[in-house]
């Protein structure tokens, strides 16, 4: 009952947060240079991060901070739950753009500041359409210094489940020629996919070393790293 009435707690001040800093972020961040747009958005992140650990007692730790991004580069993560959406905008600098679904920009506020800084808003029924506008969207975005993030399984899996890896991620790797840097966590243990609740406790994430592409096409640079971040959660707690 008690992790019901914080969770809860928690849900109505991430809507007051998104409204707050996504109001921000698309009036006022129109404004000044796109620095601190990203600022603005990284700040949001951490304020969340903040939350969790007051209102829900959860917390996190960094295996391998050291392999963050310092320069451009392509970031693959495991997709498990809402966390990661929120935590890789304060773990990672805040130079950084998204590969996502184009439904979210239709949405009211949050669409507003996703679309007030250089995202990648693709239509996942698009195919091969889709993977050429990420890798040229991508490719100019890596050129100005900024880091791709993008979930390669498309959407949210629950702890001890796979889906297929797309190969949009990997082509832009093997067309721009740019690093790779995996990251595994067990986000959904403790903030299930489609759940109110978040479970007290610690997320374990986990940044591997980043990669270089060349040589590889985009099926062999796929695999890797499906590899990587399969094996790594495997090896994180599964329970709260």
């Amino acid at each position: 009952m008690l992790i019901t009435l914080r969770s809860t707690l928690y849900f109505f001040t991430m809507i007051t947060s998104i409204a707050v800093f996504g109001l921000a972020i698309a009036t006022i961040g129109l404004l000044l240079p796109l620095p601190a747009r990203d600022r603005m958005a990284a700040a949001w992140g951490s304020t969340n991060l903040w939350l969790m650990k007051v209102l829900c007692g959860l917390k996190y730790r960094i295996h391998g901070a050291e392999n963050l991004p310092e320069h451009a580069a392509i970031v693959m993560c495991k997709h498990q739950s809402a966390w990661e959406t929120i935590a890789l905008k304060a773990i990672i600098r805040p130079q950084q753009s998204w590969i996502l679904k184009q439904e979210l920009m239709r949405l009211p506020v949050f669409g507003w500041a996703l679309a007030a800084i250089p995202n990648i808003p693709i239509d996942r029924s698009a195919g091969r359409q889709a993977v050429k506008q990420i890798v040229k969207r991508g490719t100019e975005l890596l050129d100005q210094g900024r880091v791709i993030i993008l979930f390669p399984e498309g959407t949210r899996t629950a702890p001890g489940e796979r889906k297929k890896y797309g190969i949009g991620g990997a082509m832009l790797a093997e067309k721009s020629g740019y690093p790779i840097i995996p990251i595994a966590h067990n986000a959904g243990v403790f903030w299930r996919r489609r759940g109110l609740k978040k479970y007290p406790g610690t997320i374990d994430l986990v940044v591997g070393e980043a990669f270089d592409p060349a040589g590889m096409n985009a099926s062999e640079i796929t695999r890797k790293v499906e590899t990587w971040i399969e094996a790594e959660v495997t090896k994180l707690p599964a329970k709260p």
